[in-house]
């Protein structure tokens, strides 16, 4: 999964200047910010969250990064950023796999948003498909079996279309 080229970066970046800023301009401190990854991760019906650490200071146009076993963060992240943050670890194997910003990190991600953000998902629908980013709503961690074991996001029900449109 990691040897692929991460092909839709850009497009979400963009995307989350564009939409997901606009809607949340809220932050976490560093301090708190290990609490809302443990609070979020056993939402999910996960164990084992990944550790908060310091970005380091010589890391100055990085606004963070997560691998799934830590998530390196500023003094002060937007809240939708430790989301973004959260979905790559929750898209990552210990080994480093990942789909990049790929459609299970894109079903993660927005699952979090509407969940903890209260991004509506005919609107967050909307802004995907306008933006042209696939999306797998039906995604899980790839650490999790196959059947999901804890609540369903708000907003969300399944079985649905792998792809918003």
């Amino acid at each position: 999964m990691s040897e692929v080229r991460d092909h839709q970066r850009s497009r979400v970046y963009a995307w989350e200047e564009s939409f997901v800023a606009f809607h949340d301009s809220s932050s976490v401190a560093f301090a708190q910010a290990q609490g809302v990854v443990d609070a979020i991760w056993a939402d999910m019906a996960l164990r084992y969250p990944p550790k908060v650490i310091h970005l380091p200071r010589q890391a100055s146009t990085t606004v963070a990064d997560a691998t799934r076993l830590s998530i390196r963060l500023t003094d002060t992240t937007p809240s939708w950023c430790l989301l973004h943050e959260l979905a790559h670890a929750m898209s990552s194997t210990h080994e480093g796999d990942s789909d990049g910003h790929g459609p299970r990190f894109m079903g993660l991600y927005a699952q979090m948003l509407i969940r903890y953000l209260r991004v509506p998902l005919d609107v967050l629908g909307k802004s995907l498909h306008d933006a042209i980013i696939p999306v797998d709503m039906d995604a899980i961690p790839v650490f999790q079996d196959d059947q999901p074991t804890g609540p369903t996001p708000i907003g969300v029900s399944a079985p649905r279309s792998h792809h918003i449109r």
